[in-house]
């Protein structure tokens, strides 16, 4: 649905418990128990058919005894009766509602029961816009609220990390672990069968949430990927995100599918989606809490490399070693750190990184070289390390360390190993505020984890260099589809995908069908030997395993014998297969090429995906592959095949030169742009397509196509929507050829320029105030736009070469599109020219197509022009929202 609502859930100012008890052992006993007990400021009403009263609060027996409407409904009652409690509770006004109850499902048909329960709670929701977690959820936790109306842990600090589960029994781990380490939560949300609320409605309220610094997720499946992908991204740009997938392996998955009812998906189709929106990736619950110690702590590192600083050279090779493993770096110190060490350090301390300060070391030598190498830039964070001894005190070690001067400008995790004493030093750390572990592994993932949400930043914020405009004849490809489809054939022959393959660019092998030996002798001859001859049948996929692919043929006579011996090998071992002819390729002599595959295929929660990896016959065996979400630009091609463990033959070795790895990514992106173009390509491999330093050339493809659903929107069925290319026009504005069209990531500087030019008064009444250039942060954010919920088209002057920026219209919905906000600005040299009015009206013509019902404005009460186009065009003035300075323009999109 959206976001709506959901502030009743997460700021509640009244309680109701349906179902409320103290049967000893009872769901209903430890929810009522753990909400009384919470410290709740606001009303809290229990309610049990049986009546009477618990811990001397009244117990009503219906909901219709309530004089008010609660915020908030915890629901416990069996399963049967839950849909019509929630349709009393929105007859009288309740709007947010937690299920703990399960469904009513058992035996083999528990699944469709379940189903079909949900959707009877749906149904009884939906009618007054009631939201609903769960069911079958452990509750709901805001410590700072002191709402607890779960059967959790009872006594759970306030912080300011977020969990959210479809695991109750995790989420009690979680809370369980944070009492453990001092570590508060701001929510603590079980979503359970997912039935209404889902992880994008979750993760959309959190991204709006002061409280909140950092996000756990534990994760079984993912509904509706367009509106988690958006969310997600959204978040993580201004929070860490930590999230665990189970169901990784088949087992597990299946598991989890009975678990949650949810589909649980391809896992590395997941954690290539987890990485395109930012969120840092762990394996498993030890990971997890390790990742919300650092993570929780709001730890960023200067950069990607470590100092360890220890009282144990043994201890410091042993958290180098892990450091390897994890793919970590040690910072390089820099002479001056080393001579300042040496002042002050004893004689035997190592000189080198691990910075081993000997066992002897005390608080204040601690100190010392944490402040020392805390001016080291290289240093991006310490690790410090400390192993007990009878000289010292892990305790002082302790409070040195969280006393330090070093601290405030370095971030800093300790390591404190062994048992009581390490223990107290521990404690001393983490009510320091600095992330403590007692193992040397888990410290170094709790540094690995900060590193990989930096990179992750990094990534968001990349800014693509521009795309060549790509050769492409998606009119081609739909008759070749079309043809096949009205064959009834789902595989396109090979001379046909190559064809597809050529309409968008990337280059193949020269092919010609024949019907027969002779015809395939005479295009030897005009191909040029040696050849290479394949069959060509609609029936056999892999044309190999029959013996359908002679190579290296000289001579007319050796291609005459190979058609014969092919046809009748394949008779034996393929009889039912209609031979359709054969096709005769030139050998292709690139002796330093390497094989690759690229293919693309759907994934039932994410949409098409693409693939690049090891290729060759023995592709599935290597099994050495990186997969990625479409659409992709050059900078996330080249990262999927950095990903690849076959990208290090690309990049040269000895005598081999490097191969044109930019020209596997520019293969890489027209994939994509097929796939996006063609909604009936169901699955493409190219296998293998050989790279060396001349470039890319395809061998061999195969096209599976299917009928698209009637209505069927390009766009509509990937994660990460497409460049809408379709939203591109061409426009006569006064006599002046103009273009409008979407922004692209690659328009960041030609948005700087633009910016650079405006006058100050016009980027203050745009911006609220003064701003002496876009950052590279700001411009990534206003250009990298995910389509969806955001859009934002550019006004070009379209008689120029180049591309001279006129103005920029935008346009942000909230999650549900029941509203959005608009923007617009005018280059300074150009206004007064129509061009606010005709981007306004365009981003208003955009807003009435998406389906949204009210658009608003901010602008500043100076801004008489601004507030005079809008009112022409049906805004209406509200009142502000910045302490009087401004208005809120609204218009209803009901009005034409």
């Amino acid at each position: 649905m959206s976001t709506r609502n959901l502030d009743k859930l997460m700021a509640p100012q009244s309680v109701v418990a349906i179902g409320a008890s103290e049967r000893p052992g009872s769901v209903g006993a430890a929810v009522t128990r753990n909400l009384l007990a919470g410290g709740f400021a606001g009303e809290i009403h229990l309610v049990n058919r049986k009546g009477g009263e618990i811990a001397g609060r009244p117990v009503w027996r219906s909901l219709s005894e309530l004089l008010s409407p609660p915020d908030l409904a915890i629901v416990m009652t069996p399963a049967p009766t839950v849909p019509g409690l929630l349709r009393e509770l929105g007859a009288k006004g309740t709007r947010a509602a937690v299920i703990i109850s399960a469904g009513p499902g058992a035996g083999p048909d528990a699944r469709e029961d379940n189903a079909r329960w949900r959707q009877k709670l749906l149904r009884a929701a939906r009618p007054h816009l009631m939201r609903l977690v769960g069911p079958n959820c452990i509750g709901y936790v805001a410590p700072r609220l002191g709402l607890n109306a779960s059967f959790g842990p009872a006594n759970v600090k306030a912080g300011r990390l977020a969990a959210i589960a479809q695991s109750g029994a995790v989420l009690a781990a979680l809370a369980d672990w944070g009492s453990a380490q001092g570590i508060g939560f701001s929510h603590l949300m079980s979503m359970g069968d997912m039935a209404d609320v889902d992880f994008g409605d979750m993760l959309d309220m959190l991204a709006a949430d002061y409280e909140t610094r950092a996000v756990l997720m534990y994760v079984e499946g993912v509904t509706q990927a367009r509106k988690f992908m958006s969310a997600a991204r959204s978040l993580a740009r201004i929070k860490p995100v930590i999230v665990l997938k189970a169901g990784r392996h088949a087992a597990a998955a299946q598991a989890a599918a009975s678990h949650t009812g949810a589909m649980a998906g391809s896992a590395a189709v997941y954690e290539a989606a987890f990485a395109r929106a930012g969120l840092v990736s762990v394996k498993g619950l030890g990971e997890l809490f390790d990742a919300a110690e650092t993570l929780g702590h709001g730890l960023v590192p200067r950069t990607e490399r470590l100092a360890v600083l220890t009282n144990g050279g043994g201890a410091g090779v042993v958290t180098t070693d892990l450091l390897m493993d994890e793919g970590g770096e040690l910072a390089a110190l820099h002479a001056r750190t080393i001579g300042q060490l040496d002042k002050v350090m004893p004689r035997a301390w190592s000189r080198a990184n691990p910075v081993d300060i000997v066992g002897d070391a005390d608080g204040a030598r601690y100190a010392a070289a944490l402040d020392i190498l805390a001016d080291d830039r290289a240093v991006g964070a310490v690790l410090a390390v400390n192993v007990p001894t009878a000289l010292t005190s892990p305790v002082e070690a302790a409070r040195a360390i969280a006393g330090a001067a070093g601290r405030k400008v370095v971030p800093v995790i300790g390591c404190w190993m062994g048992g009581p004493d390490a223990e107290a030093g521990r404690k001393v750390l983490h009510d320091a505020g600095i992330p403590a572990y007692d193992t040397p592994l888990r410290a170094v993932r709790g540094f690995t984890h900060i590193v990989a949400y930096r990179r992750g930043q990094r990534a968001l914020h990349r800014t693509p260099p521009s795309i060549p405009e790509a050769r492409s004849d998606a009119e081609l490809v739909r008759a070749i589809v079309k043809g096949a489809l009205a064959d009834r054939r789902s595989v396109l022959t090979e001379p046909e995908s190559k064809r597809v393959l050529a309409a968008y660019g990337i280059p193949v092998v020269p092919t010609e069908v024949v019907l027969d030996a002779a015809e395939a002798a005479h295009a030897a001859t005009r191909i040029g030997f040696p050849v290479a001859v394949k069959v060509l049948s609609r029936d056999i996929v892999h044309k190999t395993d029959v013996g359908g692919v002679a190579l290296e043929l000289r001579t007319e006579q050796a291609v005459r014998d190979a058609v014969n011996l092919m046809h009748d090998k394949i008779c034996t071992a393929a009889p039912g297969a209609r031979i359709d002819g054969f096709v005769v390729q030139p050998m292709i002599k690139r002796p330093d090429a390497v094989e690759l595959i690229l293919g693309a295929v759907e994934d039932p929660v994410f949409g098409p995906i693409l693939m690049v990896g090891h290729g060759g016959v023995a592709a599935e065996v290597i099994d050495d592959k990186a997969l990625a979400l479409p659409p992709l630009d050059p900078v996330l091609a080249e990262d999927a095949l950095s990903r690849t463990r076959v990208d290090r033959l690309l990049r040269g070795y000895r005598d081999r030169a490097p191969a044109a790895r930019g020209a596997v990514g520019e293969a890489m992106i027209r994939l994509s742009q097929l796939i996006a173009d063609v909604g009936e390509i169901a699955e493409l491999d190219i296998n293998p397509l050989l790279v060396d330093a001349e470039g890319v050339i395809a061998l061999d493809a195969r096209i599976v196509v299917r009928q698209r659903a009637h209505g069927d929107e390009r766009a509509a069925r990937f994660a990460i929507r497409p460049y809408p290319i379709e939203l591109e026009r061409c426009i006569e504005h006064r006599g002046e050829r103009l273009r409008v069209r979407p922004i692209r990531p690659d328009d960041e500087a030609l948005l700087q320029r633009f910016v650079r030019h405006m006058s100050a008064e016009d980027i203050r009444l745009r911006f609220f105030g003064p701003l002496r250039e876009l950052t590279h942060e700001m411009a990534a954010r206003l250009t990298q736009i995910d389509y969806d919920r955001e859009m934002a088209f550019l006004l070009l002057d379209g008689s120029k070469d180049g591309e001279e920026l006129l103005g920029v219209g935008r346009l942000a919905a909230e999650p549900g599109f029941e509203q959005a906000e608009f923007a617009l600005i005018v280059a300074s040299d150009r206004q007064r020219r129509g061009y606010g009015e005709l981007l306004l009206r365009h981003v208003l013509s955009y807003a009435r197509a998406r389906g949204i019902k009210r658009v608003v404005g901010h602008i500043l009460r100076e801004n008489r022009r601004m507030i005079d186009l809008s009112k022409r065009l049906g805004f209406a003035p509200q009142a502000g929202r910045s302490g009087g300075s401004d208005l809120t323009m609204v218009k209803q999109m009901a009005e034409l």
